[in-house]
């Protein structure tokens, strides 16, 4: 087999990609293999020495020297986040903290912007649970002019009407769109399930209805309350002393006015209780999966023993439910487990998404490790991975200044001993079995776990009983409500049943229970939003308005055409066997290729040529190899693996997701290739580049949306290269092209037709480990 047909064995992939291989070329070579080194022995950190003064006024404020760069990193914490929003209304103290840099009292939001881009600075601001924050970093010689804008924002913000309806607008677009993902709506109902209506059950960006509700005075009133000098602590790290610092703090902030602040009222959340809701998308073909339960705040003395708890559990180091649920039963893409830790309390939560069929398998393996970490002990080489985890990432975490910084706030914020950071690695490795064994004994509830499902209930609610989950409310996405006790909106009842009979064949929804899906007489009115950046809405699944740039509503055309927004986000895994045939100098050849992709960069493709089988795999940049019989395993040179890189970077799925999150830019191409110009009525020319990516142009049948095309340049061979697909059928809602072929030049090169094709099926994730014998 001539050089020519072998590069181009990944040509088998399905209208996303046809990927060129530059393997053939390369010699027979030796390649040499040996066992990974042994890991280096832990090196001794030290957290830098640091200064806490109090100023007259309260303001706590913290100096670390760093030099190692000549710039300084200013944070600010104030102690009151969305746990402090009045009753009722969420979403105030991140909207008082992100006006805070859209002007002040003595500048406007540009005159903001420009002086902080006058000095190479960076400022942002923002809120979280428990807290508010103003982050600015600047240059040394910079200091005194940083640290008087940061004054400014905090003390004086403007909270100009029209500023405020910009940012509302904007973040209530933003929510409208979050309401549909159900990755989001997973998580803030799991919150509000486990908080109950503890401030921190509700989302900090509010919901829509409580901005709508919100005026410039909610917004007036909440700073007044809480931002003072003594309910803040501002951190100074950098090229600096502690006495150059402190006097351009006492100059900024020394007339600051103390405050008598609201006492924390710190009331606790509710005890943990079972209870398992369904938020049903019926177009879903995954569910979402949170299960988990009330867990400890911060400042509780068996923190570190709980944090690696949740390590093995679900966590780096260990992930026993990545292990079970990916590794070893290919039930789902990824597992992971955290406990978050706040002021007053906090949570345990594992997260996975599966397949709609799987559901009721992964809930019950995923209970089954809530129970296996209480009743067994953990196991000593599992403490000690996630141990390692932790040592060794502590010192990523205090690097630079701005990471200093959030340290040593943590500490001072939660009330902990001053002495935690210099001792981080002794007391993480004087954890021990038994410390897991008493905390998971103390804490974990099994029995009393929550748990959020989202996805199309029709498809797993028979299968629930079966694993233990006998009542279960189901709540229609269009209905939620998180301020309802029952996460129904209020002219709605909530559907809670006692699961008997499970769905047909055919998906029928269990005979006896009402079926909690949309009718077409039901549906809201206008389209359903997504949006590449707050503020920037887009047609989830139809075409953009007419009135946007041309380009991208030729996107948006190609993305409804293929299927939906919702069903290429869906798509995480791509199976398909192909006859490909090259065209070889010595006349055709052609193979039986079988193809594996696991979005977004993990694609394999397997040929049965002439000369034997070939595999070809990219997992990553880092992770290319390729195997033939005469070579064995082989890793092909950096040059070869930017062309695998591109290639998969090509496949048209992927970019049309990518232009639709923002990461990608498009534009009408000015003139086609080659400069003849397109016949009317003819495919558009589209063209999509981004920071890490070589252009590309998609050509756009405006009739059909259909991707009839692609285009590139070759930048090793030189020339472009096209790709044409045609013969699109429908696989599980999604639009596949049955047939393409690849032309370098005026060359045809190869043609491949799909004999058959399958999405979200399981794939073995070895398929992408390279062989350790050659």
């Amino acid at each position: 087999m001539t050089m020519h047909a072998r590069r181009s064995v990944l040509a088998a992939t399905l209208g996303v990609a046809l990927l060129p291989s530059a393997l053939a070329a390369q010699q027979p070579a030796r390649w040499p293999s040996s066992s990974p080194p042994r890991p280096l022995a832990a090196r001794d950190v030290k957290f830098p020495a640091y200064e806490l003064q109090t100023l007259p006024n309260g303001l706590q404020v913290v100096v670390v020297g760093h030099a190692e760069q000549p710039a300084v990193s200013l944070r600010m914490l104030v102690r009151a986040g969305s746990a402090q929003d009045p009753a009722g209304r969420p979403g105030v103290a991140a909207m008082a903290a992100n006006l805070l840099d859209q002007g002040t009292t003595t500048r406007t939001a540009q005159q903001v912007a420009d002086e902080i881009d006058s000095i190479g600075g960076e400022l942002h601001t923002g809120a979280g649970r428990d807290l508010s924050f103003v982050h600015v970093v600047v240059m040394k010689d910079s200091l005194a002019i940083g640290m008087n804008l940061l004054a400014d924002v905090v003390r004086r913000p403007a909270f100009a009407p029209e500023e405020l309806e910009r940012q509302r607008q904007q973040t209530v677009s933003a929510l409208r769109v979050s309401y549909q993902d159900p990755d989001y709506v997973a998580n803030v109902v799991f919150d509000r399930l486990v908080y109950g209506f503890h401030p921190y059950a509700f989302p900090g960006s509010g919901t829509p209805a409580s901005l709508e509700r919100l005026t410039r005075d909610d917004l007036v009133q909440f700073h007044a309350r809480y931002y003072a000098p003594n309910n803040a602590i501002l951190a100074v790290v950098g090229d600096t002393t502690a006495a150059d610092a402190m006097a351009v703090v006492d100059r900024a902030f020394g007339s600051w006015a103390r405050s008598d602040v609201p006492p924390d009222a710190g009331a606790a959340p509710p005890d943990p209780t079972r209870r398992v809701i369904v938020l049903d998308k019926p177009d879903a073909v995954q569910t979402e999966i949170r299960m988990g339960q009330l867990g400890i705040p911060r400042k509780n003395t068996d923190y570190m023993a709980v944090d690696l708890a949740m390590k093995i559990l679900g966590g780096e180091g260990a992930n026993r439910l990545h292990r079970i649920l990916r590794t070893e039963r290919g039930l789902t893409y990824g597992a992971s487990a955290e406990a978050e830790t706040l002021k007053h309390a906090g949570e345990f939560m594992a997260q996975t998404n599966t397949r709609s069929e799987a559901t009721g398998e992964v809930l019950r393996l995923m209970m089954e490790e809530f129970w296996r970490l209480r009743r067994e002990n953990v196991s000593e080489e599992e403490l000690a991975d996630a141990e390692a985890y932790l040592t060794g990432h502590f010192p990523l975490t205090i690097e630079t200044p701005d990471d200093i910084a959030t340290q040593i706030l943590n500490v001072l914020f939660y009330e902990l001993p001053v002495d935690e950071l210099q001792t981080y690695r002794q007391r993480v490795n004087a954890v021990g079995v038994d410390d897991i064994e008493h905390v998971a004994t103390k804490y974990l509830k099994p029995d009393r776990l929550s748990v959020v499902l989202v996805g199309n209930a029709a498809a797993f609610l028979g299968q629930l009983k079966g694993v233990g989950f006998n009542r279960v409310e189901v709540v229609r996405l269009s209905e939620l409500d998180l301020t309802a006790a029952d996460f129904k909106k209020k002219d709605v009842a909530t559907t809670t049943a006692n699961l008997v009979t499970p769905p047909d064949r055919a998906g029928a929804w269990p005979s006896g229970l009402p079926r909690p899906v949309l009718t077409a007489g039901a549906m809201p009115a206008g389209p359903a939003w997504t949006a590449s950046a707050p503020g920037t809405a887009r047609a989830q699944d139809k075409a953009a308005p007419a009135a946007q740039d041309p380009a991208a509503s030729l996107i948006e055309r190609a993305i409804e055409a293929k299927g939906g927004l919702a069903k290429l986000r869906a798509v995480k895994t791509l199976k398909a066997t192909t006859d490909t045939t090259f065209n070889t100098p010595q006349g055709p050849v052609t193979s039986e290729t079988t193809t594996y992709i696991e979005y977004p960069d993990h694609f394999r493709v397997e040929a049965t040529l002439p000369v034997g089988r070939i595999v070809q795999v990219y997992a990553g940049e880092d992770n290319v190899w390729a195997q033939d019989p005469t070579r064995g395993v082989v890793v092909p040179p950096a040059a070869a693996r930017r062309d695998f890189r591109d290639s998969v970077r090509r496949d048209v799925l992927s970019v049309l997701l990518r232009v639709q999150a923002g990461q990608l830019k498009v534009r009408m191409a000015e003139r086609p290739p080659g400069g003849v110009e397109e016949p009317a009525g003819g495919p558009r020319a589209v063209d999509v580049s981004g920071e890490g990516s070589d252009p590309i142009t998609l050509y756009i049948d405006p009739t059909t949306g259909m991707v009839v095309k692609e285009s590139y340049v070759l930048p090793a061979a030189g020339g472009t290269a096209e790709e044409l697909f045609s013969d699109y059928r429908d696989v599980d809602g999604v639009k596949i092209a049955f047939k393409a072929s690849l032309r370098r030049g005026s060359l045809p090169v190869a043609e491949r037709v799909v004999r058959e094709a399958r999405i979200n099926v399981p794939v073995d994730p070895s398929l992408f480990v390279k062989p350790e014998k050659h």
